[in-house]
């Protein structure tokens, strides 16, 4: 009978199921939404009752028509930096607070005053901050005492659904690390932090490597879950790292960019890297004892995507185009400007910022703008800003490596005009995956795979995986672009002050 693998992406609108067979074929991909509240203008909720009903009617789906005792494991890669509360026995004692809540910055506030900035950054390789789980719990014990009087443990999303299926309470280093009270270079929750806070450590589960067999699935929840009893359930990783692994990105300097609504880039590293300005951060890498040295913007597809319904609001260019080739046609719009979209600068600050900024208070701007401009200028030049603000993060993570190839993921990595100008930026060679939008699903099934001893360790990347096609810089337009970029910066510095002032207004 052939093995097969179940990956389970439980992401932040849905669980994306994906069937994998043992030589990494892509069988069958399943996804399953749900809600999410946002009140009050910085909070973000979830019922974890909704991931395991999504969980449970995926696997149903994914799996029909087959036998379930053919699946050698199950994994995850799952959204990560949450706040799961549940009691001993693993009932959710409230709706599980997810990573875009940033309500707890009272509590982000405590931790910069009791904690010095850059020992904190190094104990856990991230800035404190309200989007990690850590100030969401302190929010939980300052606000709902009830609740925290009952609390026994703090999971991740896909470390609930674990426990719904093994009945143990686990997680991993990289979901780990996306807490704010983990220390990335012992693997272990950091005594200095949770002890200077008062927060047992106890609290939080025990993590282990992604790799690690967290238990098989139970009798009570075989029939219910879709899966067969006793099946292998492996930990998985948080979906940033997933896709670092479905990327390819398995060897010490392998960089990847993930290009979606938002976008980061990270490298594999024996070691984190420690920003002197610390605008970017580490995880806990899926592969044991390696680290992700990350950076992560906000608004990259989301900031082509804006500019895209201003100018188009749906109609095409060229009516005679069919309405499902729109990209297309931007594209033909886009390569008709030339490098610097004649004199057009983007800030892509349309959310914020984090990294290389780290500044909630920047904002958006087309800088140059004249009657001369058409569509195809403006949206080179919101490519063009996205991909050097990029660069800034490139050179900080991947300071050092020798390595000059970047491996592209995510949806923005399907225009070869967006890539190519990416190439040009990087003055790097970017290589084009085949997979675009099922890297965090591969690295999911990866573990799975590794963990139940069907593969040896994470190289069998490569046959789930290919290179579609490999993106070169042009050498003329890179040194164009050299000139572009030193203004890209002047003018966001010299726009940071406006920022600050419009904030106030």
């Amino acid at each position: 009978m052939k093995t097969y693998l179940i990956a389970h992406d439980l992401g932040t609108t849905g669980d994306k199921a994906t069937l994998f067979s043992e030589d990494g074929e892509l069988i069958r991909s399943v996804t399953k939404s749900y809600p999410t509240d946002f009140f009050s203008g910085n909070s973000a909720e979830q019922d974890p009752d909704d991931w395991w009903a999504a969980f449970c009617r995926a696997n149903h789906e994914l799996l029909e028509g087959m036998d379930p005792f053919c699946i050698a494991a199950v994994s995850f890669s799952g959204q990560m930096m949450g706040c799961v509360a549940v009691d001993r026995g693993g009932v959710p004692l409230r709706k599980a607070i997810i990573w875009a809540d940033t309500r707890s910055s009272a509590q982000e506030k405590l931790l910069r005053e009791r904690f010095d900035p850059v020992e904190f950054y190094h104990i856990t390789g991230h800035r404190p901050s309200a989007s990690y789980s850590l100030a969401k719990l302190l929010w939980i014990r300052d606000n709902e005492k009830g609740v925290y009087s009952r609390l026994y443990k703090v999971l991740q999303p896909k470390d609930y659904i674990i426990y719904k299926l093994t009945g143990c309470f686990v997680t991993d280093f990289s979901d780990a690390s996306g807490t704010n009270a983990f220390d990335i270079r012992s693997f272990c929750w950091s005594e200095r932090i949770l002890g200077q806070l008062a927060i047992p450590s106890e609290l939080f589960p025990e993590a282990y490597p992604s790799t690690k067999a967290a238990g098989k699935i139970l009798k009570s929840v075989a029939a219910e879950s879709g899966l067969a009893a006793g099946t292998l359930v492996v930990i998985g990783g948080g979906d940033g790292v997933c896709a670092a692994v479905g990327s390819g990105a398995v060897e010490e300097g392998d960089v990847y960019n993930y290009l979606g609504s938002s976008s980061w880039i990270s490298v594999t590293s024996e070691q984190p890297v420690f920003d002197d300005s610390m605008r970017t951060f580490n995880w806990a890498h899926m592969l044991p004892g390696k680290f992700s040295p990350t950076g992560t913007m906000q608004a990259a597809g989301n900031s082509y995507s804006f500019v895209k319904n201003l100018l188009y609001d749906g109609r095409l260019p060229d009516e005679s185009a069919q309405k499902n080739d729109i990209y297309g046609q931007m594209d033909v719009e886009m390569k008709k400007s030339v490098v610097g979209a004649n004199g057009l600068l983007f800030l892509p600050y349309l959310l914020g910022e984090r990294s290389p900024r780290w500044n909630p208070r920047a904002r958006g701007a087309f800088i140059g703008l004249s009657m001369e401009h058409n569509r195809g200028d403006l949206l080179r030049s919101a490519v063009e800003g996205i991909a050097m603000n990029l660069e800034i993060i490139l050179k900080i993570v991947n300071h050092g490596s020798k390595k000059m190839q970047v491996r592209l993921i995510g949806g923005l990595a399907q225009s070869k005009v967006i890539c190519q100008i990416l190439a040009d930026v990087f003055e790097t060679t970017l290589a084009r995956m085949t997979h675009l939008e099922e890297a965090t699903s591969i690295g999911a099934a990866v573990a799975a795979g590794v963990g139940c001893g069907l593969y040896r360790d994470f190289s069998v990347v490569d046959s789930f995986i290919h290179i579609a096609d490999m993106v070169l810089p042009n050498p003329a337009d890179a040194a164009k672009y050299r000139e572009i970029k030193c203004l890209f910066e002047e003018a966001y510095q010299a726009l940071s002050d406006v920022f600050d002032k419009q904030y106030k207004i």
